[in-house]
């Protein structure tokens, strides 16, 4: 394998290595075949001398059954090793696969600058490009087998014909690796070019009504055309670049080839060698064009699967953007009276996490900003306590956005976040997911069933009944007769938005966290819907002794109205607070934000 100092070095020897009991085991077999494939033309040539040129019969006959023989273990050693190959290069994509999957999932976020598009691609077509590298290394050992079995037959023949082979082959590969950075650097603009095109092509798939809305369908096909024009030029240059690689690999071969063959030609009617030694050399030269031809186009083959492995490499070796906090949620204690917290461990929650303070009515947890700098947030204060349904009104939809991001990945923020009593960046990330549940106002549903997506986790029909109705999510599947088992496509692109909205609220109300945000949860719903969707969100988080905090980011009447009381945040700083009716009936910039 090539050296290099590139990331996927160390992704390529990985798999060399946790596959080496299939991958050797392959390789040998595909030796032995290759070993046959190369003995083949050397039993005609004595056939031809041994048994066809002295007409002995029984030669002939036992030249022949060596030659079924050899054809025999031929087909066995492909059979078993082909198996043994792909096996060991399917399991490594798989691998590979899951692992970009795991770290493109990490609880604590992935500090990339790629986009969705180009994560799915290195997860798939990345993963399974440097998955090959198992297949090449077989291909090359064999290839070398086959060069050198034949070579050797041709010193034995005639010393010319093996020098030839033994000095022009060794001279031919080291002509045609030089091109091997080119086609490297060629093939990773491709696969990175490609992959922006792909990401751009599934953010407009996904926003394709509110494009069409807002007349900006056409900017963005023009977008799309410059992003699909420069991974079309990409992609021809490296094409360009391998197949001008391959042309002259294959003509280097050939040529080399021939020279034998017509050498081998002249040493037989000079009475050099025999008739059945030079059918011999024309056979090992007939047979040469394909191991050379390997051989030849080995770096490009490790160009690609080590290109493939770099990006491979930059997604499993990012850095994560939360620390690794180590702190229990069960250290916050429960949440005394005047809800401060004390010293003591809270009770289990069904998903088995130790959460902080506990009611009757199951697990509690507070949260405390407390002048937090964040984007456009400046100086933020603000407490949700346990069983608090709290409004939060943004004058400038920035503060809103921030305050969510925050919420979902706490990085880079000044100020102290504290969820149960514990600051949010040393919490343990399953915990403090286990606690806090935040909703964005984009989500995304699977391809599947309503069901599927309400309730991956089978939390019981009752539950699930409850989660649709508070969502209004049983209209969405009153619509169709399979009802929740109706079918749902990729994205939730065969439902409208506000049908989509309401089945991802149903999600985050199934999964009944002790604090949960939304964000803009109804902006797609009529009025006489949004409003059951307020009384549903009250009646199923906030009934008595339920303990559940609730923050819904929004400025919808229907849902403030429903709220224990409304933050208003203005200029990155809480500016009002009150209940919704004393803000609309005291402030005019509430009133305007809300009642309009």
């Amino acid at each position: 394998m090539p050296s290099t100092t590139s990331p996927g070095t160390a992704i390529l020897r990985r798999a060399v290595a946790r596959n080496g009991r299939r991958l050797w085991t392959g390789t040998a077999l595909a030796g032995v075949y290759q070993l046959c494939a190369a003995l083949i033309p050397i039993l005609i040539g004595v056939v031809v001398d041994q048994a066809v040129g002295t007409g002995d019969v029984t030669a002939l006959l036992i030249w022949i059954s060596v030659l079924a023989l050899l054809f025999l273990v031929l087909t066995v050693t492909y059979r078993f090793g082909a198996r043994q190959l792909q096996r060991a290069i399917a399991e490594e994509g798989h691998r590979l696969r899951v692992e970009v999957a795991a770290k493109i999932l990490h609880p604590r976020g992935l500090r990339t600058d790629r986009h969705a598009g180009e994560l799915l691609a290195v997860s798939t077509s990345d993963a399974d490009l440097t998955s090959y590298v198992l297949d090449h290394i077989p291909r090359i050992s064999s290839s070398l087998i086959a060069a050198t079995v034949s070579a050797v037959t041709l010193l034995l023949i005639s010393r010319p014909l093996g020098l030839i082979v033994l000095i022009a082959t060794p001279i031919v590969l080291a002509i045609l690796n030089l091109t091997a950075p080119l086609i490297a650097r060629r093939v990773a603009d491709q696969q990175e070019q490609s992959g922006k095109a792909t990401s751009l092509a599934t953010d407009l798939v996904t926003g394709l009504r509110p494009l069409r809305g807002i007349g900006a369908q056409d900017a963005a096909a023009d977008r799309y055309r410059v992003v699909s024009r420069r991974s079309l030029d990409a992609t021809l240059r490296a094409a360009r670049t391998q197949n001008a690689y391959l042309s002259a690999s294959t003509t280097l071969s050939t040529l080399l080839a021939g020279g034998i063959a017509i050498a081998a030609g002249w040493f037989a009617l000079t009475g050099r060698i025999t008739v059945g030694q030079f059918i011999t050399v024309i056979g090992s030269a007939q047979f040469l064009i394909e191991p050379f031809g390997v051989l030849a186009v080995v770096p490009s083959w490790f160009a690609a699967a080590r290109a493939a492995a770099d990006r491979v490499a930059s997604v499993t070796g990012a850095g994560l953007i939360l620390p690794g906090g180590t702190a229990s949620a069960a250290a916050a204690g429960p949440i005394s009276p005047d809800h401060a917290s004390v010293t003591g461990a809270g009770p289990i929650s069904p998903d088995g996490v130790s959460v902080a303070g506990a009611g009757p009515g199951g697990a509690r947890c507070d949260l405390r900003l407390a002048g937090v700098t964040y984007g456009s947030l400046a100086g933020l204060d603000l407490h949700v306590r346990p069983g608090e349904l709290v409004g939060v009104v943004a004058h400038r939809p920035a503060d809103a956005e921030a305050l969510v991001r925050l919420l979902a990945m706490p990085d880079g923020y000044d100020g102290d976040i504290a969820l149960g009593g514990v600051r949010l960046e040393t919490l343990d990330r399953s915990a403090a997911r286990a606690l806090l549940h935040v909703e964005p106002h984009r989500t995304d549903l699977f391809t599947g069933t309503l069901a599927a997506n309400i309730d991956p986790h089978d939390a019981g029909a009752e539950r699930r009944a409850a989660a649709v109705r508070a969502a209004a999510a049983d209209e969405v599947a009153g619509l169709h007769p399979d009802g929740l088992d109706a079918p749902v496509t990729e994205r939730g692109s065969n439902l409208s938005g506000g049908q989509r909205q309401r089945i991802a609220l149903a999600r985050a109300l199934l999964a009944g966290p002790p604090l949960l945000v939304l964000h803009d949860p109804t902006t797609a719903v009529d009025a006489v819907t949004e409003h059951a969707i307020a009384g549903g969100i009250r009646a199923l988080r906030h009934g008595p002794d339920a303990g559940l905090g609730t923050v819904v980011i929004t400025s919808s009447p229907a849902l403030l109205a429903v709220t224990d009381r409304v933050v208003v945040i203005g200029d990155g700083a809480v500016v009002a607070e009150g209940t919704h009716a004393e803000l609309s009936a005291g402030d005019d910039t509430y009133r305007r934000t809300v009642l309009r």
